[in-house]
């Protein structure tokens, strides 16, 4: 279960900090796409990423205790790194890769080529990232273009589905599982995170100012 905190990051502690990356050819709306989860606004304004840019949230989780069963409630602190598509700065966004806890990755439904692209930045993600079966979910944007799509919903469940990723459908404009897609990849961080961590035994965050961040490199594959 994850909720939004209202303050502002100045005032709230927080028990762990989770970096999660979007990564996808340039245009199919990453910087739009976090724009809509962290500000619950569209922004008309397209901009290119050049090199790496990132937006924060404060969420709260409701996760399991150090006995494995206790429900206990996580401060998060999101931060949500936006990749430059183009590949003139695919070296500098890789470099990225492993120390991202999480992968949105992200195509455009209303461009097919994005949609072929996915297996490129797949192979990418699996020679870069901190293992080699990161958290990942496919995300195909633009999804209120219906009269331009250009990718269909069967190909792209199929190739989530080869990939072992759960895939969403979304749009930046209206807002449809823009939050929905961020939850399940953050749940998928945290599972992994209690796995390695109630799995080594180690102690919970204490509540006061205790920063952690997910034990990513050692990967429960």
């Amino acid at each position: 279960m994850l909720t939004s905190h209202s303050g502002t990051m100045a005032d709230w502690d927080y028990d762990y900090l989770i970096k999660l990356l979007a990564l996808g050819d340039s245009g199919v709306g990453k910087t739009t796409f976090l724009h809509r989860y962290t500000d619950n606004k569209f922004n008309r304004k397209f901009t290119t990423t050049v090199g790496i840019d990132f937006r924060e949230k404060r969420v709260m989780y409701t996760g399991t205790g150090v006995d494995g069963m206790t429900e206990r409630n996580f401060r998060i602190h999101l931060q949500l790194w936006d990749t430059a598509g183009q590949e003139r700065f695919r070296s500098l966004t890789t470099a990225f890769f492993r120390d991202a806890m999480g992968f949105l990755l992200m195509f455009d439904l209303t461009n097919r080529q994005s949609f072929l692209n996915v297996r490129n930045w797949m192979s990418q993600l699996q020679a870069n990232a901190y293992c080699d079966s990161p958290d990942i979910v496919l995300v195909g944007t633009k999804a209120d273009l219906r009269n331009m799509r250009d990718v269909h919903a069967r190909q792209a469940r199929d190739l989530a589905d080869r990939y072992g990723i759960p895939y969403f459908e979304t749009s930046a404009v209206t807002g449809v599982d823009v939050d929905r897609s961020v939850t399940t990849l953050l749940d998928l961080v945290m599972k992994r995170m209690e796995h390695s961590t109630y799995g080594g035994r180690t102690s919970e965050p204490n509540g006061s100012r205790e920063v952690q961040e997910a034990p990513v490199r050692r990967c429960a594959c």
